[in-house]
């Protein structure tokens, strides 16, 4: 019985990605214990249901940036498309356009971003790096010219079921916000572990070259996930709107790093071909769990960066070394 226990055990760390996963999420139950310790109120229901609501617009880019990063690649224009996403939606609406219209619209521009950003690094073989810091810019532009370089008045009486079904709606007890979350985790996890997508995402990150010549449609394959990556960015632009209520030009900013760090903290590696959108879940609740801890304990703002960005530096550093098997060398001066 035992060795069957050992064995059901090996088998499960064995699952790709699994073994890091299994340990910030340690991390995770640690850091949730000291802040409930430093501040009981950190587990209050109404604390806890707004930390999900918190978590859950950082899990969606996440997950975009997942899918890209596992091919090998990194989407830069994440935080700009979810900026055009707000911007759009709300300039639409305010000026009288229906809702249901003005999302699909969106749907359309941040789609035509993520096909564009697939063409150019598989078809074009430009640096990912390089083509989505062309389009981050593209985008953020357009999400100022969109209103003439304001934000948008309020979207108004008219788009309160949009506010209510993306943001301040519940569903027993849970905003919509995490239940739209949830979904779109299950649908996009599904398509990455269990479908023919998902395995050719991780042959291309895993060697381009042996995954074409095994048949592989490397530019399809890219451009479905920088493709996913816009719908996310696209749905969290709604989000974002729903929540204020009106266009921001500046939303998204920092949301790359967002979503980089919510990737790399569960796992996924930023040499390819490895990491679970089930580990993304972790990175993204560590990173909410910090920024609401560290706020509770009265942390200022510029600690919390800090702290989060020396997370997401050693979380890279341990997978180079894992992923190569070496330590980085000091160079030795002559």
């Amino acid at each position: 019985m035992e060795k069957k226990k050992n064995g059901i055990v090996k088998k499960f760390l064995s699952i790709r990605g699994m073994g890091q996963v299994v340990t910030v999420t340690i991390g995770l139950i640690i850091m949730c214990v000291i802040f409930g310790i430093l501040s009981p109120s950190f587990f209050s229901g109404r604390n806890v249901g707004n930390l999900l609501r918190q978590i859950a617009p950082i899990l969606l880019v996440g997950i975009g940036q997942s899918y890209v990063m596992i091919t090998g690649n990194i989407d830069l224009s994440i935080g700009s498309v979810l900026g055009m996403s707000c911007m759009i939606s709300a300039t639409l609406m305010t000026k009288g356009i229906s809702p249901t219209v003005a999302v699909f619209i969106t749907l359309a521009a941040c789609l035509a971003v993520g096909l564009i950003n697939g063409l150019l690094v598989a078809q074009f073989h430009l640096p990912a790096f390089i083509a989505t810091l062309g389009t981050m810019q593209t985008a953020r532009g357009i999400a100022q010219i969109v209103n003439n370089n304001y934000n948008t008045d309020a979207i108004g009486k008219a788009a309160q079921g949009f506010r209510d079904f993306f943001y301040y709606g519940k569903l027993l007890g849970i905003y919509n916000t995490v239940w739209i979350t949830l979904v779109l985790f299950l649908v996009f996890n599904f398509l990455l572990s269990k479908t023919r997508t998902g395995r050719h995402i991780y042959a291309v990150g895993s060697n381009i070259d042996a995954a074409g010549l095994s048949g592989v449609n490397v530019v399809a394959t890219t451009v479905k996930a920088y493709l996913v990556s816009s719908f996310c960015a696209f749905t969290v632009g709604l989000i974002t709107c729903a929540t204020a209520g009106m266009g921001t030009m500046d939303a998204g900013n920092m949301y790359e790093m967002y979503a980089v760090a919510a990737s790399v903290i569960g796992g996924v590696s930023t040499l390819g071909g490895q990491g679970i959108l089930v580990g993304t879940i972790i990175g993204a609740a560590i990173w909410g769990v910090l920024q609401n801890g560290l706020q509770f304990a009265g942390a200022p703002v510029a600690m919390r960066n800090i702290v989060i960005g020396v997370i997401v530096v050693v979380s890279v550093l341990l997978d180079v070394i894992i992923r190569t098997g070496r330590k980085p060398k000091l160079k030795k001066s002559n």
